[in-house]
């Protein structure tokens, strides 16, 4: 998509390089940023500049946070012997929208798939075994419901099964081949209330 001017063109083509933006989108955000007052602008822009420099990854769980610390990690109030396996930080999001899980959390990074070069060293894996001690009780697995996600819970099922604590997964009330942001927040709440032991899934 062209226009008649360089600087709507560049500005198009940054909004349509977002996921899931095409560029008749693109236009319509261009088009409504130049309606709005530069003040609003200039704090829509600070906003993403400061996301980029000052968002850090936790030290514990690899989620994102203000500080070293994410939030979950840093509140006393969560269960602290229950650590869930997520492969991303917007499954976090996700379980966390349906106020059915209290423990904390633990963000692999991604999922092993040979296809696309990923493998268990890529992964956030063992950090997540540094963690676990005396005071885990359960390890609850929450990774999409396909082949890459299976092989990931079964590669790190073989490391820790030696520790002897529980190990379970979120009931299968997700679609095959689903990933957890595109499961409505019933069904996921769901899930992980009826976790089954994951030596029996």
């Amino acid at each position: 998509m062209k226009t008649s001017t360089k600087i709507l063109n560049n500005a198009i083509e940054e909004f349509a390089s977002l996921p899931g933006i095409g560029h008749k989108t693109a236009l319509k955000f261009v088009l409504h940023m130049l309606k709005q007052k530069e003040s609003n602008v200039t704090k829509f822009t600070n906003s993403i500049i400061e996301l980029k420099k000052s968002l850090k990854e936790c030290k514990i769980c690899h989620n994102i946070a203000d500080s070293d610390i994410c939030d979950i990690c840093a509140d006393s109030k969560r269960d602290r012997n229950t650590i869930c396996i997520v492969e991303n930080i917007r499954d976090i999001i996700s379980i966390e929208s349906t106020g059915q899980y209290k423990g904390l959390y633990h963000v692999l990074g991604g999922i092993i798939s040979p296809m696309d070069g990923i493998s268990p060293s890529d992964l956030n894996i063992e950090s997540l075994i540094v963690r676990i001690n005396e005071n885990t009780k359960e390890i609850i697995f929450a990774l999409s419901a396909t082949i890459e996600g299976d092989t990931t819970a079964y590669y790190i099922y073989k490391k820790i099964k030696k520790y002897g604590i529980k190990i379970s997964s979120i009931a299968k009330g997700i679609s095959v081949g689903n990933n957890l942001d595109y499961t409505d927040e019933l069904t996921l709440g769901r899930s992980i209330i009826n976790r089954i032991d994951f030596e029996n899934n």
